[in-house]
């Protein structure tokens, strides 16, 4: 599993008009082959932050896949607009766990 990381920052005033358009945009993510699932979280201390993780069974399922898809483009006519700066995405691979039930 890769694990997607983007901090969004969202033009300050477009936050409730940016979380519309995530609604529909996830939609159209979720149906891409080799999608896990993903969650976006808005900052409290900066509330036009926004965190999206996306889980892939593999990068090129993200990189090539999605990216070079017609969907993709359905994808960015609904989002990018939202971005100052544009962000950065990066990749990980888990490399250690914790919790309750896992030890």
């Amino acid at each position: 599993m890769i694990l997607e990381h983007a901090l969004l920052d969202v033009k300050s005033g477009r936050e409730q008009e940016f979380e519309a358009a995530f609604d529909r945009a996830k939609a159209i993510i979720s149906r891409m082959p080799g999608f896990g699932r993903l969650t976006l979280s808005r900052c409290i201390e900066g509330p036009s932050t926004y965190l999206l993780l996306v889980e892939w069974d593999r990068l090129e399922d993200h990189t090539e896949g999605f990216r070079g898809s017609a969907q993709y483009e359905q994808w960015r006519k609904l989002l990018h607009d939202f971005y100052d700066p544009f962000p950065t995405v990066q990749h990980f691979e888990e490399v250690g766990r914790a919790g309750p039930a896992l030890g």
